[in-house]
């Protein structure tokens, strides 16, 4: 790593390490002369993809961070620092909070005028199905279910998660979105953690924003950028809603799963107390009529999330 700097002009520079999230990946910030970077470290994953993503975000106006520097073998980029203001500790009230949500509605609204890379893995109906195993086998320890509930599954995406015709960053919410209040437009709003996108529906990202496992939006938030969404694109509201449904319904179950994998075989228990907000969502999904047949299945399989539950996942959290 230390060559890598070097060579990069950043040899002299004071090294911050910044808090992790649920991935491997690792920041530190750096600053010298007066100057900030972000040295960004994933050895298990591909920052080649990262780094061509950033220049495609980027080139259709979008901001994604500059690549400085790249050492794929060693998983080290040095990034552009876009500094701390991440919409999640800005929405402080109503007010703030929606405009700073329109913004980044707007960022979506301007990567979905675009072709997404055609080289980008297709997030289709047989896909999204078969994600939603992770929480039968993790969350739920009812792994047998996890097949028929992706059979199930799988017609209702194929008719509302259809065309995958944009590029769905993945993880797109609050914490992963800046604030760059020097630039106008869909370009204020600061692009991370997109290594993992797909082809897929623009129903997706829109949903990741707005049913956050973070964070409660104020009343209002979710409506209006779905409106305003809609009115820009001149898309079908019924169509569309139920779109948002059906994706945000097989995003909760995943991350229902993901949450208790990081806690059983990760060591971060933390993640367990986002459960019952990810399941609020997860329900009001489900209500939607056109998850009538599946909803079923799922809300049979899947225990609430009480006290004894999100207990007994902790309780299988492995040592530090």
């Amino acid at each position: 790593m230390n060559s890598f700097l070097v060579n990069a002009g950043w040899g002299d520079a004071e090294h911050h390490p910044l808090q992790g999230d649920a991935s491997t990946r690792r920041y530190t910030r750096l600053r010298m002369n007066g100057q900030t970077a972000m040295l960004m470290q994933d050895p298990d994953g591909d920052v080649s993809l990262f780094a061509r993503l950033s220049r495609h975000l980027k080139s259709l106006g979008l901001s994604a961070p500059e690549i400085y520097a790249e050492d794929p073998e060693a998983g080290l980029l040095l990034i552009e620092d876009f500094g701390d203001s991440l919409i999640a500790k800005l929405a402080i009230d109503d007010h703030t909070e929606r405009a700073l949500y329109l913004t980044a509605t707007d960022a979506l609204i301007e990567l979905h005028r675009h072709e997404p890379p055609s080289d980008l893995p297709v997030a289709d109906a047989r896909t999204l199905a078969n994600m939603t195993d992770l929480a039968f086998v993790h969350y739920a320890d009812q792994k047998h279910v996890a097949a028929k509930v992706a059979a199930a599954f799988q017609p209702i995406l194929e008719a509302h998660a259809t065309p995958t015709d944009v590029m769905i960053l993945r993880d797109y919410h609050a914490e992963n979105i800046l604030d760059l209040d020097t630039r106008d437009g869909p370009a204020r709003a600061g692009l991370l953690d997109f290594q993992d996108a797909l082809q897929g529906h623009r129903a997706y990202d829109l949903i990741s924003l707005l049913e956050d496992a973070r964070r409660d939006l104020f009343p209002g938030t979710k409506d209006a950028c779905i409106s305003h969404y809609i009115t820009t694109t001149g898309l079908n509201s019924d169509q569309f809603n139920t779109s948002l449904s059906v994706l945000g319904a097989q995003r909760n179950l995943r991350i229902l799963g993901v949450f208790a994998r990081l806690a059983k075989t990760r060591g971060k228990p933390g993640y367990i107390d986002l459960i019952p907000r990810v399941w609020g969502h997860l329900k009001n999904d489900l209500k939607h009529p056109a998850l009538a047949h599946v909803a079923p299945l799922i809300l049979d399989a899947l225990p609430e999330p009480t006290g004894d539950h999100l207990e007994r996942l902790k309780t299988a959290c492995p040592m530090q």
